[in-house]
C-alpha cells in the first residue's frame, strides 16, 4: 500500500474557493501538501489595494486552517515575456488570442510546474475542473470533469503529456456547489467567495481602457463587404469576429437588422461589418490550425480522424474531421455543418467523446476557396 505521507503534491493556492478545496481533499486523504500563491501581476486597483495581497491573506487563512505550509512566488517577468508579449502581438496583428491558454500553457504547467519539483515534489495540484486518467501503458488522458458546466479542459488544451503526467486534479469527480459545500463544512474563509473573472491573473477591468494603456489605437472607417462606409472604429483590436454590441450602427433603409462584425482588413485599417446574424461570411465550412499538441504526443505521421471541437469556451461541440500535418504540426479541420464566428487567434480544442484530445490555435477560417475575416 503506497504512504501518500512521502508523497509531496504542490497545491498552487489562488485564494479562491476552488484551490482551497482541492488542498483541502489532498491534505485529508494523508498527502504531504504545500501551499503556493502566485504573483504574475501588479494589480493594484484605483482605491491602491492590491488584490493579490487580499488573495494572499485569504491563502494564509486557508492553509493555517488546514494544517499546511504556503509560500509565495512571483512570475511578473515570465508572464509579461511568454504570455503578456504573445497577447498584445496577437491583438496587433488583427486577431483575438485566449491569454489563458498560453497562462496555463506557459505559467502555471510550465514556470510553476518547474518551481513545484524545485520544492522536491511529486506532483502539482490545481483547482482546475478537469479529469485525468491513465491507461494500462501509463499514458496520462485528459478527460471531461463531472462538472460540465464548469468544465476548464478547453484552457488546458495545449498542455504536453510531460506536464499533465505531473499534474492532480483534485475537484475532478465534484461539481461547483459540492465545493462549496465541502469548503463551508471545513470552516474555510474562501467558502462564500465569489470566482475571478477577467484576463488570467489580471482580472476584470474596462478592457478598452486596459489594451489602450499597451497598445495605441487607429481609429479608421466602418465598411460593408462592398466598400460604402458606414460608420468609424475606434480600433481594430477592440472588436472580434462576430461581435455585435458596441457597433453604434442603426437600422438602414433595407434592413432593421442589427450590425455584425465580418472581418478585418489590416492594409486599410478598416472594420468590417454587415447587417443580419445569418451573415454568409460569418459562416466557415473549414479552418486551418497551427501549433498542434495532442495530450498523448503529437503523431509523428499525418493523420486523419472524426472528432467534435470547440472554438471558443461554453460552445456547444460540433462534428469535424481532421487532417492533422505532422511535419507542422497543423491541422485542415473540416466541420460537418457551417461554423459561425470561427475566430483567428481563439483555440481549436478537440474532443472523442469524454476524451479532450488536445488543440492548436486558429489561424484562419475558409468558405470554400475564400478566407474569411481577415483580407
Amino acid at each position: 500500500m503506497v504512504d501518500k505521507s512521502k508523497i509531496r503534491v504542490v497545491v498552487g493556492m489562488s485564494g479562491g474557493v476552488d484551490s482551497s478545496v482541492a488542498a483541502l481533499l489532498l491534505k485529508r486523504q494523508g498527502y504531504d501538501v504545500v501551499g503556493v500563491f502566485m504573483k504574475n501581476w501588479d494589480d493594484t486597483r484605483d482605491d491602491g489595494i492590491c488584490t493579490a495581497t487580499e488573495d494572499f491573506e485569504d491563502v494564509k487563512k486557508v492553509a493555517d486552517k488546514i494544517g499546511i505550509p504556503y509560500y509565495s512566488i512571483n512570475f511578473e517577468k515570465e508572464y509579461w515575456e511568454r504570455v503578456f508579449q504573445y497577447f498584445l502581438k496577437e491583438y496587433k496583428a488583427g486577431r483575438t488570442p485566449n491569454p489563458d491558454i498560453m497562462c496555463n500553457t506557459e505559467i502555471k504547467f510550465k514556470s510553476f510546474l518547474d518551481y513545484a519539483m524545485n520544492l522536491d515534489a511529486d506532483y502539482l495540484a490545481m483547482g482546475h475542473y478537469a479529469k485525468t486518467m491513465v491507461d494500462d501503458q501509463g499514458v496520462t488522458h485528459m478527460m471531461r470533469p463531472k462538472d460540465g458546466n464548469k468544465d476548464q479542459t478547453y484552457f488546458l488544451s495545449q498542455l504536453s503529456q510531460e506536464q499533465i503526467k505531473k499534474v492532480m486534479f483534485p475537484l475532478q469527480d465534484l461539481t461547483k456547489p459540492e465545493v462549496r459545500q465541502i469548503a463551508e463544512e471545513a470552516g474555510l474563509a474562501t467558502a462564500k467567495k465569489k470566482d475571478s473573472t477577467g484576463i488570467c491573473f489580471i482580472g476584470e477591468r474596462n478592457f478598452k481602457h486596459f489594451l489602450s494603456e499597451f497598445l495605441p489605437a487607429q481609429a479608421g472607417d466602418m465598411v460593408t463587404p462592398d466598400g460604402q462606409v458606414v460608420g468609424h472604429h475606434a480600433g481594430l483590436m477592440y472588436y472580434t469576429i462576430g461581435q455585435r454590441q458596441g457597433l453604434g450602427l442603426g437600422s438602414t433603409k433595407e434592413s432593421t437588422a442589427p450590425w455584425f462584425v465580418v472581418g478585418k482588413d489590416l492594409s486599410k485599417n478598416q472594420l468590417i461589418v454587415e447587417q443580419g446574424y445569418d451573415s454568409p461570411l460569418l459562416y466557415a465550412d473549414r479552418l486551418v490550425a497551427s501549433g498542434m499538441t495532442f495530450f498523448t504526443g503529437n503523431p509523428d505521421h499525418d493523420v486523419e480522424f472524426k472528432a467534435t471541437a470547440k472554438f471558443r469556451y461554453r460552445q456547444c461541440d460540433v462534428g469535424v474531421y481532421v487532417k492533422y500535418h505532422a511535419a507542422t504540426k497543423t491541422a485542415d479541420v473540416y466541420f460537418d455543418e457551417p461554423a459561425r464566428a470561427v475566430t483567428p487567434g481563439q483555440a481549436l480544442v478537440l474532443y472523442n467523446g469524454e476524451e479532450c484530445l488536445g488543440g492548436g490555435n486558429i489561424d484562419a477560417a475558409w468558405k470554400g476557396a475564400r478566407q474569411l475575416q481577415l483580407v
